[in-house]
C-alpha cells in the first residue's frame, strides 16, 4: 500500500570493475568476472518508494537493500546539499569490487 509518496526514477548510471581490488583479494575464480551483469547503463525505473518495486529487486535485491535509504530520503521531499538539480541523489550498491551507481529523481508529478 501506497503511502503518498511521489514515485522516483532511478536510472543505472554506471556499471564498474575495481580490478585492482578483485585482484589483491578475491579468490582466482572471481577474478575474471566483468560488470554487475544485472543491470544495464542506462536502464531506468520508474517505482513506488513505499513498496519493493518487485522489477527491480528480482534483479537485484541487495542493490535495493543498499539504495533504499537515499531513495527514501529524495522520496520524502529531502535535498542533498551540492546537488545541482533538487531531488536527486546519486548513490551506489556496496559491491566494493563491482559497484554500480544509481541516479534517483523525485517525480514531483509522477
Amino acid at each position: 500500500m501506497s503511502i503518498g509518496m511521489p514515485k522516483c526514477k532511478i536510472t543505472i548510471l554506471k556499471r564498474t570493475v575495481n580490478q585492482d581490488l578483485i585482484d589483491e583479494y578475491l579468490d582466482d575464480a572471481y577474478k575474471d568476472h566483468g560488470a554487475c551483469e544485472c543491470f544495464q547503463d542506462g536502464q531506468e525505473f520508474v517505482i513506488d518508494p513505499s513498496i519493493m518495486p518487485e522489477e527491480f529487486c528480482a534483479l537485484c535485491p541487495w542493490a535495493w537493500a543498499d539504495i533504499r535509504q537515499d531513495i527514501m530520503i529524495v522520496a520524502s521531499g529531502g535535498n542533498i546539499p551540492g546537488i545541482k538539480t533538487e531531488g536527486t541523489i546519486i548513490t551506489a550498491c556496496r559491491d566494493w569490487f563491482r559497484p554500480v551507481y544509481f541516479k534517483v529523481e523525485r517525480m514531483e508529478n509522477g
